[in-house]
């Protein structure tokens, strides 16, 4: 699957790989229902960090459409409840 992190740009990611990326997911939604400011920071770093360290970026010059998009690192709750699905922000 084609993810891409806004600002950033676009990796590959093994479908296998989505069932660790959404016990974060699930953690970020529940720090989000909360309110919890310095908890939905610290888990926005480390999904968009499990996305970097598990994907293959793409170069910068591909055009492949994305499958899946993320926040940038640096989103306010407001951004990221808009980009929201039922499922989250990882679909599964």
């Amino acid at each position: 699957m084609i993810v891409r992190i806004m600002g950033e740009g676009q990796v590959e990611l093994a479908d296998g790989h989505f069932i660790e990326l959404n016990k974060l997911d699930d953690e970020l939604l529940a720090e989000m229902e909360n309110g919890d400011e310095e908890g939905f920071r610290r888990t926005l770093g480390a999904l968009l960090e499990e996305v970097r360290r598990l994907g293959q970026p793409l170069p910068d010059d591909a055009l492949e459409p994305s499958e899946l998009i993320l926040p940038a690192p640096d989103a306010t709750l407001d951004e990221v409840r808009e980009m929201l699905s039922d499922d989250g922000l990882i679909p599964g």
